[in-house]
């Protein structure tokens, strides 16, 4: 850029000095031209060449050399430079435009590690990540970027999420927990045993992500693709028809006077501005999405998501939490603690994740002397003696098998009914939480035109219909395997619009065929399996549904963008190519409507940067 703005400013100087002062030798003021637009216009007129021996003869660098050195042949010396000029001044927009939009998916490529400082032989070496195998432990220090995925086995520390996720707050993390490469070290040194090589770690999956996005041309691009090849022979055509028939057919026409037209002609008909603004747009599109932490796979797959009709959901982990957790705690003639420290200790030798959430919510560390002893009832619960006390932890079989009398609960979830010595003490409900912005995400849906959001899952019946209702979602699809989720898929896929989308929205193994045959598969990245990320379009980094209502905005909002640079650089240049061809148009109005179009359409583009 540096050096295309250094020639612009030599070629300007010698172009106002030649337009200021007049030599009495007219072929000074010609020669500064010329030099001028040789400074300006010389890499023009070798890409035209070059092109010209590819095969590549109807592109915007033959337009302009044709229109310039036909300026020169007619003696509009002036004009001629003055073309090539703002030409270039349209190009050095369009260099920044497309280094600004491309910065806001290059932030991104700093979340790339250097290093990865591992341990070796009892002493610390640094490495380069793709040296590291699973298994060796990796110290990450204050300041540091996390190299490789893994979880912590030493030490605890706040982690800047922000290049992964999108989100500010940074996370508190600690002995035990999974940490994804990309993210960095703010405090605490922690030692981390890698879990994934470095290839198939989370940054190097963004960062494949990210340097792919692009490759992948939408229908409207493929539309100006198709348009250029047959719009430039077509103007070349009527520009040579226009220099060559007026002045045979009208009396007292000059050629000269038509060969101008033809030329204001050719320069006004370069479709720069369609060819260089709506790629742009959509390169806007997803470094806009990247900087909300959703990363698009394709300019396509927005295209795709601003016509979408339905939204398909898989239920856990992707509208609900996927994890185990306790929801209610309802003691009978004992206390909450009591009851929930009970049930704790019985459960403390299982480590089924019914048994593991019950700990979790109990907090306190679990004194094992205590337990005298436990057994486990299979399919019925645990019986334990707790101190002086015998306690059974169960379902309804086991209170029946015992002949204990208790109040059945009717609640959608896992029931742990309670009993100490023989007496029933209440009950602890657990059950997958609904995330907190699943209900609000779907009622948004709607008032965005979403036609229909439908939930899929393998749950029970009546969990699945409870948790669609409580969410306020259509349809609900339950007891459902991978091949009835595709089965169902198939049939909304028969059911919307001939233009209408349909976007499935999962995070399991079992989600990746869905993504796969769905015409906008998005995954939840956070804690997505690798398979669903993999068959994915759109990878939600945060695991937020609230983010699929904002890519869908943005992707409308993208296409509204490229629509209006459509329709604005082909009426205008329809406008002004109708003039120039009945001579109310002059060389520089040419210029400056195409140099202008071109402009505009850039600042336009780069709206869709904006989140």
């Amino acid at each position: 850029m540096k050096k295309k703005l250094i020639k612009i400013i030599i070629s300007l100087i010698l172009f106002v000095f030649s337009m200021v002062i007049k030599f009495e030798n007219v072929w000074i003021n010609n020669t500064l031209f010329a030099i001028s637009y040789i400074i300006v216009g010389f890499e023009i007129l070798r890409k035209a060449i070059r092109n010209i021996f590819r095969g590549k003869v109807f592109d915007e660098n033959f337009l302009m050399s044709i229109a310039t050195i036909g300026a020169f042949a007619i003696g509009e010396f002036p004009e001629a430079v003055a073309v090539m000029l703002f030409y270039q001044v349209g190009e050095l927009f369009q260099s920044y435009a497309v280094d600004k939009s491309r910065k806001s998916i290059a932030n991104l490529m700093d979340i790339r590690p250097d290093y990865a400082n591992v341990y070796r032989d009892g002493k610390l070496e640094k490495v380069n990540p793709d040296e590291v195998k699973i298994g060796e432990t990796i110290v990450i220090k204050p300041g540091e970027k996390v190299a490789l995925d893994g979880h912590i086995v030493e030490g605890k520390t706040t982690l800047d999420m922000k290049a992964l996720t999108g989100e500010a707050l940074p996370k508190e993390a600690e002995e035990g927990e999974e940490i994804l490469s990309g993210c960095i070290n703010l405090n605490g040194t922690i030692k981390v045993e890698v879990t994934k090589e470095y290839g198939e770690s989370t940054v190097s999956k963004i960062l494949n992500l990210v340097e792919n996005a692009s490759s992948k041309k939408t229908k409207s691009e493929n539309f100006i693709t198709k348009f250029a090849r047959y719009y430039t022979p077509i103007v070349v055509i009527i520009a040579i028809i226009l220099s060559i028939v007026p002045p045979l057919l009208i009396e007292g026409a000059n050629f000269q006077d038509w060969l101008y037209r033809a030329l204001s002609f050719l320069v006004v008909s370069c479709p720069c501005a369609l060819v260089i603004s709506i790629p742009l747009s959509f390169f806007g599109g997803i470094g806009g999405a990247s900087k909300m932490g959703i990363l698009v796979k394709g300019s396509n797959y927005l295209e795709a998501l601003s016509n979408t009709e339905i939204v398909v959901f898989d239920k856990t982990g992707t509208l609900t939490e996927g994890v185990f957790e306790v929801q209610k705690v309802e003691p009978i003639g004992i206390s909450k603690d009591e009851l929930l420290k009970m049930v704790a200790y019985a459960e403390n030798y299982s480590n089924h994740p019914i048994s593991k959430s019950v700990k979790k919510a109990y907090g306190k560390e679990i004194d094992e002397k205590q337990i005298v002893n436990s057994q486990e009832l299979s399919g019925r619960g645990i019986e334990a003696k707790i101190g002086e006390q015998n306690v059974l932890v169960g379902n309804e079989k086991l209170m029946h098998e015992k002949k204990i009398e208790f109040t059945k609960c009717n609640d959608i979830g896992t029931i742990l009914y309670v009993a100490i010595e023989g007496k029933y003490v209440g009950y602890i409900l657990i059950a997958d939480k609904i995330k907190e912005d699943s209900k609000k995400t779907i009622a948004e849906l709607k008032k965005n035109n979403i036609k229909q959001t439908v939930m899929l899952t393998g749950d029970r019946k009546e969990v699945g219909e409870a948790v669609a209702k409580e969410i306020g979602l259509d349809k609900v699809y339950t007891e459902l395997l991978p091949d009835g989720k595709v089965v169902k898929v198939e049939e909304l896929l028969k059911a919307k619009s001939e233009k209408g989308k349909l976007a499935f929205v999962g995070d399991g193994i079992n989600d990746a065929p869905v993504l796969a045959i769905s015409d906008v598969g998005i995954a939840m990245g956070g804690l997505g399996s690798d398979a669903a990320i993999e068959a994915a379009d759109v990878v939600i980094m945060t695991d937020e549904p609230s983010k699929i209502l904002k890519a869908i905005k943005l992707s409308k909002k993208t296409m509204r963008i490229v629509k209006e640079n459509i329709i604005f650089a082909i009426g205008v240049k329809i406008a002004v190519l109708i003039l120039t061809a009945i001579g109310l148009s002059s060389m520089w109005q040419a210029v400056f409507a195409d140099v202008g179009v071109s402009v505009i359409a850039i600042l336009n583009a780069l709206r869709a940067l904006k989140a």
